[in-house]
């Protein structure tokens, strides 16, 4: 019987898995998974991610077992030395894969397929982790694209969503299956435990992720376009991090929404896809442009005089003690659950980059590490956007007013009150700026500025100012 090596990474699911449902056609199957962060570098998961990682594997091999196979787990520096001894030990004749996209893995993937080819292996790679091929979408004079919007709308007319595949009707495992090494091996769980609030927030897992998605279309999607910047409410899919791990796939996502609608695009319905064009659109940014996971794609921003260090106001940025109200919750929301609402993502992001003239790098750095759904492309895209120096960015001059923004998108306060308890007994004419209220007030709502909570790290309109006086010095030293 012919036998396939399928060597998962991003995309542990059954379904709609396309190197696993071909493999399965063949023949026998050996699923594989190897984590050699070494391989990644700087872009190997943070200690959030490896958190996710370890369930989603333990919900793949659960998976596997009920359908006759089980999930070879191996840690190894190099992947190239384990796919050789798993080929040779399986006598498999066949290695399946489905596209990577981070470049930090192109030079490997290619080594592994040129070694296997030369020795008569069967070596095939499919795309299923976006719905479009980089190269695929470019202008009418053949370039990539650096803005949204066009290349949303050419996307929409070149690219056909295709159907999601099934599930394998037949797995079938070879005479023998390779040894596997514990998952508990990889040591991908803390040593001291701080993932309580991960827990308690998440369903990990193929089946978790379709639960959600249910959910979505059922309660949220129609009022998304509405609602979906408001983060004291649940109005937001909450899929990024099921589809970094490739729990589920853009298409499937796609596809049950426009089900879901009868087809209509009607405007929640509208709004939620460009959302999934948003993570497609960050992917042809890094696929074309690599080298933005270090520098601003915008090349002029890399001599803008950002502080490079980490401060005693970006660590106290880090641990939500800013003394701005939408900003600490933001990051004690990230702290205690490895997710933030996107609106947030952006107030505290203007609020390092501009107010605080700390490098998008450090707080890119700083999410990569505590968000479960780092991303190699979103992350970055998110950055360089809200810091005025990527893609389709905002402007440097429009800088977000956290007080502005908290009284329109967390109106009554409950968010805040959520996240930053020390402040919920204040009234909601003062939640989102709290050295306004009355000492009275304060005192009443059991609040002491500078004990029970910091007074502002910047005064916001001082720190927009000089962020504005910096960026026309700086435009000036640029202007021969």
């Amino acid at each position: 019987m012919k036998t396939t090596v399928v060597w998962f990474h991003n995309d542990l699911r059954l379904a709609d898995n396309p190197a696993l449902y071909y493999a399965a056609q063949r023949g026998a199957a050996v699923p594989v998974y190897i984590y050699a962060p070494e391989e990644q570098g700087a872009r190997a998961p943070g200690e959030a991610r490896k958190w996710w990682l370890h369930h989603s594997l333990q919900a793949l091999d659960q998976s596997l077992r009920a359908r006759g196979l089980r999930l070879t787990i191996r840690r190894a520096p190099q992947s190239l030395p384990v796919l050789e001894q798993i080929l040779t030990e399986t006598g498999a004749d066949a290695l399946y894969w489905n596209t990577r996209y981070e470049p930090q893995l192109w030079e490997r993937d290619e080594r592994v397929r040129k070694t296997f080819q030369q020795r008569g292996i069967e070596v095939r790679e499919f795309p299923c982790y976006l719905l479009h091929d980089p190269n695929a979408v470019r202008t009418d004079a053949g370039q990539p694209y650096t803005v949204f919007t066009p290349f949303w709308k050419r996307m929409l007319q070149v690219v056909d969503v295709p159907e999601p595949l099934s599930e394998p009707e037949l797995l079938r495992a070879p005479e023998r299956l390779p040894d596997s090494e514990p998952l508990e091996s990889l040591q991908l769980l803390p040593k001291i435990d701080w993932a309580a609030g991960f827990r308690e927030t998440w369903q990990v897992g193929e089946a978790a992720a379709h639960r959600r998605l249910d959910w979505f279309l059922r309660h949220a999607v129609e009022e998304y376009h509405a609602l979906r910047d408001r983060p004291d409410l649940d109005a937001t899919s909450r899929l990024s991090p099921h589809l970094h791990h490739g729990e589920i796939t853009p298409r499937q996502i796609w596809h049950a929404t426009l089900r879901h609608s009868g087809g209509k695009w009607t405007k929640g319905v509208e709004h939620f896809l460009r959302e999934v064009g948003w993570r497609e659109f960050g992917y042809h940014i890094l696929y074309h442009h690599p080298y933005t996971q270090e520098r601003a794609l915008r090349s002029e921003f890399d001599t803008f005089p950002w502080t490079e260090v980490e401060t005693p106001a970006f660590k106290a940025w880090t641990k939500g003690r800013t003394g701005i109200p939408m900003v600490d919750a933001g990051m004690r929301q990230l702290w205690r659950i490895g997710w933030m609402h996107n609106r947030v993502r952006m107030i505290v992001a203007s609020w390092l980059t501009k107010n605080l003239l700390i490098h998008w790098r450090l707080g890119e750095a700083w999410f990569w590490d505590t968000l479960v759904d780092a991303d190699p492309a979103s992350n970055v895209l998110g950055w360089q956007w809200t810091s005025g120096c990527g893609a389709d960015a905002a402007p440097y001059f429009r800088i977000f007013n956290p007080v502005i923004q908290g009284r329109k998108f967390d109106p009554d306060g409950a968010y805040v009150r959520q996240w930053v308890p020390e402040l919920a007994n204040l009234p909601t004419e003062y939640i989102h700026a709290p050295w306004e209220a009355p000492e009275s007030v304060l005192r009443q709502a059991g609040v002491e500025l500078g004990k029970t909570y910091p007074y502002p790290q910047e005064p916001i309109d001082k720190s927009r100012d000089r962020a504005l006086e910096m960026l026309e010095q700086w435009t000036k030293q640029r202007t021969p």
